[in-house]
C-alpha cells in the first residue's frame, strides 16, 4: 500500500479547515498564523502516525502478491519451454 502521501493529504486537509474557519470567524491575522502553524504541525505529527500504523498493518499483502504474480510468470515460462522443446522434438524427427 502507498502511504507516502498520507501525512501531507492530512495536513492539507486540516489546513484547508483552519484557512475557512478563520476567515468565517473573522480571526485577526496573528492569531491566526499561530492557530495555523499550530494546526500544520500537530497534523502532519498525527499523519506520520498514521502512516506508521498503515505501514505496519499492511506490510504482509505486498509481499503475498509479488509471490504470487512470480509463481505465475514462472509457470507460463515452464509451460511456453516445453511447448518449445516438443515443437523442436517433432521437427527433428520428420526430419529422420
Amino acid at each position: 500500500m502507498k502511504t507516502k502521501q498520507v501525512p501531507v493529504i492530512i495536513t492539507l486537509v486540516a489546513g484547508l479547515v483552519t484557512c475557512i474557519l478563520g476567515f468565517t470567524m473573522h480571526m485577526e491575522s496573528a492569531q491566526f498564523v499561530k492557530t495555523l502553524v499550530i494546526v500544520l504541525v500537530s497534523f502532519y505529527i498525527f499523519g506520520c502516525i498514521a502512516k506508521l500504523v498503515l505501514d505496519k498493518n499492511f506490510k504482509e499483502e505486498p509481499e503475498e502478491e509479488a509471490t504470487e504474480e512470480a509463481g505465475e510468470e514462472s509457470d507460463s515460462e515452464e509451460t511456453e519451454s516445453s511447448e518449445e522443446i516438443t515443437e523442436e522434438s517433432i521437427e527433428e524427427s520428420t526430419e529422420k
